[in-house]
């Protein structure tokens, strides 16, 4: 019987197969969405004015850290928790694939989201006299909540390994 039910719950772990191949939708429509960005900007590129250009510029570079975040979290955790990737031989293989574990899948995850925040209190900065001074506060603060969970993330990773 502990046999059998141990081959049940470790096989249980491809219940999260579908879960990172779901993720990949989301990937398919933040695709979609950096598009549709280009493609309305294209046609006003003359009259814009280089604010709004880098407010653009700015959240299409939000979109494509989100992305490669999915990308991360889809292949590491895949690999960490379900089973290998095997790309084979002749085929271009991601160099960190089979090299990030749960602890570093994490951190990374923890900066990516740092980084996505610096983004976003930027685009809030280049835009504060059509925001509120309460509402700017907020984004600060919980921007350096995200600084300060990362940098606490990073730091007990790095004493727990030695």
């Amino acid at each position: 019987m502990e046999k059998v039910f141990e081959r049940l719950m470790y096989a249980s772990r491809w219940i999260m197969a579908p879960i990172y191949l779901g993720l990949s939708l989301i990937l398919l429509a933040l695709g979609i969405k950096f598009f549709q960005e280009i493609f309305h900007l294209l046609p006003n590129i003359f009259s814009i004015a280089e604010v709004d250009l880098v407010l653009i510029t700015l959240s299409l570079i939000d979109i494509t850290l989100v992305g490669g975040l999915l990308i991360m979290v889809m292949f590491s955790g895949y690999e960490n928790f379900v089973s290998q990737l095997d790309v084979g031989e002749n085929s271009e293989k991601l160099n960190w694939l089979g090299k990030m574990d749960a602890g570093s899948l994490k951190n990374k995850v923890a900066a990516s989201i740092v980084a996505i925040s610096s983004i976003h209190l930027l685009k809030v900065f280049m835009n504060a006299e059509n925001i509120a001074n309460d509402k700017i506060m907020w984004y600060l603060l919980i921007h350096i909540t995200f600084v300060l969970s990362a940098f606490a993330m990073g730091y007990l990773d790095k004493i727990t390994r030695k």
